[in-house]
């Protein structure tokens, strides 16, 4: 089967032999998502170690040299041909090395691939079963925050139960809001629990299609830089345009957060990076949610409690139409204005009548004006 390109990808069944390949290495200044998201001001703080994120998607490639030894933890998938897996762990993970302003956000974090599906195209939508099974063993082996690299576009009673088995054991369970409308949706995004994520630019405009008030959070998801599979070395992609690596910044941050604050649990987590977002100014947005990903405040904030700050306020009541209608007069005006008013219009009348009556004098007697008599 012939590959597809797709956003900077090489998108293809498993039995073809042609695969993702890096566009170079990366050498040019940080880029704006790196700007935007740039962590590393928290890592003498906190910068992921002690946790590990799973990576559910197309598998990681542990060959690019932005993974440090024994990062990709044993039972991972390895090897990548489609690309995302590799590229979202990147965002997660990578470390400072010479050659490259690119890092990742928690290069302390350990990372485990799971390859549950190998493309969206050519090869047939995610099952949503299969991706059920992915977070069963991200969960079983250990995982503190789950990030689907790669969602499906529908659910199923397996997905439902395995998203709750993984909630009820405290990992954090982050998925791009990835649907192509604002009525389309996107698994596990439309979940209970899960922390769902938009993306946007760099002008800050959403470029996600999906739309809702499930939505918790917005970063980055155009013109990205990442690590690449295939590369024997040191190897890059940029100029990336893909919605669903949002939820990559988003999971690197909570590696951050529960680094930094283990005595938080995955829900806590989860309003914490919300509520330490960068609000939109309404407020919430339904395509950028509670705002945009601050990930200083989100480690470093000492928040007050408050359960309902994440709470949604209810819809303005419709104001009725007033039109206009015959009834009784306006009641008088009795303010001290209008009663100075009313006494000047009564003097007003009053000089109107002696006017009338010294003209008519005067016209009887002949006179006209400039007369003297």
């Amino acid at each position: 089967m012939a590959a597809v390109l797709v956003s900077g990808f090489v998108v293809t069944p498993a039995a073809s032999a042609q695969c993702a390949s890096p566009a170079g290495v990366y050498a040019d200044p940080m880029g704006w998502a790196q700007r935007l998201t740039d962590a590393s001001e928290t890592w003498p703080l906190a910068d992921g170690s002690g946790q590990l994120v799973a990576v559910v998607g197309t598998g990681i490639d542990a060959g690019n040299a932005q993974f440090a030894p024994g990062q990709v933890v044993p039972g991972s998938d390895l090897g990548d041909c489609d690309g995302r897996g590799t590229f979202a762990a990147g965002i997660v993970g990578a470390q400072q090395v010479p050659g490259t302003v690119f890092t990742g956000m928690a290069p302390g974090a350990r990372l485990l691939g799971i390859r549950y599906t190998e493309t969206t195209t050519g090869g047939g939508a995610p099952s949503a079963n299969a991706l059920a099974g992915a977070i069963g063993r991200a969960v079983d082996a250990g995982a503190t925050v789950v990030l689907v690299a790669v969602p499906a576009s529908s659910t199923s009673p397996a997905l439902e139960a395995a998203v709750r088995d993984a909630l009820s054991r405290n990992a954090v369970v982050v998925s791009p809001a990835a649907g192509e409308d604002p009525d389309s949706r996107s698994y596990p995004a439309d979940l209970p629990g899960v922390l769902v994520v938009g993306a946007l630019d760099e002008s800050g405009a959403a470029v996600q299609g999906e739309a809702g008030d499930h939505l918790s959070i917005a970063a980055p998801g155009a013109d990205l830089v990442g690590v690449s599979a295939g590369a024997r070395g040191l190897g890059h992609r940029w100029g990336v345009d893909l919605p669903a690596f949002s939820a990559a910044y988003v999971a690197g941050a909570a590696a951050l957060v529960r680094s930094y604050r283990p005595e938080l649990d995955a829900k806590q987590v989860a309003d914490r990076l919300a509520r330490t977002a960068s609000r939109p100014p309404n407020g919430y947005d339904t395509r950028l949610g509670w705002g945009v990903l601050n990930v200083r405040s989100a480690v470093t904030t000492e928040l007050a409690d408050d359960p309902s700050a994440l709470e949604l306020p209810p819809p303005a009541p419709e104001v009725p139409t007033m039109h206009p209608a015959a009834g009784p007069p306006p009641l008088p005006d009795h303010s001290p204005l209008s009663g100075w008013l009313a006494l000047l219009g009564i003097a007003a009348a009053a000089l109107a009548v002696v006017a009338r009556a010294t003209i008519r004098l005067g016209r009887a007697r002949r006179w006209r004006p400039g007369s003297d008599t």
